[in-house]
């Protein structure tokens, strides 16, 4: 019943509370975190903190989702800053670059989505799946404008096995077989981006100079290289990302 007063005091509780939660995870690890520490810490009582998070799998959810629309955003501004039609090598370049930056900035939250399940947590994948699938299309927009383009090279590359309209993937009927395997091609480019990144920011990434970027860098040539055609001018691949995506 103290609640309005405290709202008064604390208008933007229900941030207050995810903030104390980061703080939390970032000190004891995700399976350590308490709704009534989180009070503590806010200066609320355990009850008041209840109006906001029913329990400590809300919680979670809610810091999940904040965590791949910050991931998400990441991507598609690096993108948006290559915004002329014959720059879709840069924009894939500068959104891989984004990735293991916001995994850098962001570690704990990283280890969030992508680590090891909080224990008892159950993913709601109905309310998850629109942020999660934001946060890779960036990423899968510019494969697909590549692959309009004529410049994806898809070769033998296996088409997953799901059917034209399915939810994951949000295909028309009508989509031809070809589209599939933009899909494809972006999960093998995430796979390859994901596993450097997580073997850096989780200690078990031998010492390439100062930290992992030249390594990543050099892995996010070797995929423009296989999966990018030469633009009809005759435009080297390599030379034209490394020239013009951003350091």
């Amino acid at each position: 019943m103290a609640r309005p007063f405290r709202a008064l005091q604390m208008p933007h509780l229900r941030e207050s509370i995810k903030d104390s939660a980061w703080r939390q995870i970032t000190e004891s690890g995700a399976s350590s975190l308490s709704l009534r520490k989180i009070a503590r810490e806010i200066g609320i009582t355990a009850p008041a903190i209840y109006n906001y998070f029913p329990d400590r799998d809300a919680l979670v959810t809610a810091l999940i989702i904040d965590a791949y629309a910050s991931f998400g955003d990441f991507q598609h501004e690096a993108k948006a800053s290559f915004p002329e039609p014959g720059q879709a090598a840069e924009r894939l370049r500068a959104t891989g670059i984004a990735y293991r930056r916001w995994a850098i900035k962001y570690p704990h939250r990283y280890m969030l989505i992508f680590g090891s399940p909080v224990p008892g947590y159950v993913p709601p994948m109905q309310e998850l799946l629109p942020v999660m699938m934001r946060s890779l299309g960036a990423l899968t927009a510019v494969i697909a404008e590549l692959h309009i383009a004529g410049r994806l090279e898809v070769r033998g590359i296996p088409h997953p096995l799901i059917e034209p309209g399915h939810r994951f993937f949000s295909l028309p009927d009508t989509a031809d077989p070809g589209t599939f395997a933009v899909y494809s091609v972006a999960m093998l480019i995430w796979s390859r981006v994901h596993g450097l990144v997580s073997l850096e920011i989780t200690g078990q990434l031998p010492p390439f100079a100062e930290d992992g970027e030249a390594l990543y860098r050099y892995e996010l040539d070797a995929i423009c290289l296989q999966f990018i055609r030469p633009s009809q001018d005759g435009e080297d691949v390599i030379s034209s990302t490394r020239s013009r995506s951003s350091q």
